[in-house]
């Protein structure tokens, strides 16, 4: 069976999982879209840019946390709730599991596109053009979870997840600019070795 078929029904099972009687509809489809949106991409992309088999693994996990937060609400993921009592902290941290891997994944995702494109000359640039790539990502997406708060009031509560935190923007954005560096700094070999396929 082709890898990305195995990848593909990995994914399947859990957001047919994701999406029996999530805690909230509404949550869900904010929390999934995403991930419904990659898979689309990734089909029509396929042949013409196939990816790394490492970013591939990398996309489909990024997927399932979205997910499973999809499902729970980021706020209320049982292991995490088991882990705030454990560790007496004040919130459930799950959503820095999903900011954390919001920059993490798109790291060698951006890392990739930009080495096979030969996008720069100059490699020294490679680590500051990603990063600064996750950065904005990672902006846009607090942009649009204020929009949606906007828009839908209360009822986006659960798709924040600040759980009361006044400065859950700030540190979702220093979680997810640590995603980008750490992926560069212990995926950069590997990843370099499954590019030589595509020279």
């Amino acid at each position: 069976m082709n890898y990305l078929l195995r990848l593909f029904l990995i994914f399947a099972l859990v957001f047919i999982w994701s999406a029996i009687q999530p805690k909230d509809y509404f949550t869900w489809l904010l929390e999934v879209f995403p991930a419904i949106l990659g898979v689309l991409v990734l089909f029509f992309t396929r042949k013409t840019f196939p990816l790394t088999r490492l970013t591939y693994w990398l996309i489909l996990l990024h997927g399932c946390i979205l997910l499973v937060g999809g499902h729970y609400t980021y706020a209320e993921v049982p292991l995490f709730n088991w882990l705030k009592e454990v560790l007496h902290q004040t919130r459930n941290n799950y959503d820095k599991v999903g900011h954390f891997a919001q920059s993490f994944v798109p790291a060698l995702i951006a890392r990739e596109i930009l080495i096979r494109k030969q996008v720069i000359y100059r490699p020294n640039w490679l680590p500051f053009l990603v990063l600064t790539i996750c950065v904005f990502i990672s902006v846009l997406y607090e942009f649009l979870e204020w929009l949606v708060a906007e828009l839908s009031g209360e009822s986006a509560d659960a798709f924040l997840g600040a759980q009361g935190y006044v400065w859950d923007t700030q540190s979702d954005m220093l979680f997810a600019t640590l995603g980008a560096i750490l992926a560069f700094i212990t995926l950069s070999k590997l990843h370099d070795k499954q590019l030589t396929n595509f020279k």
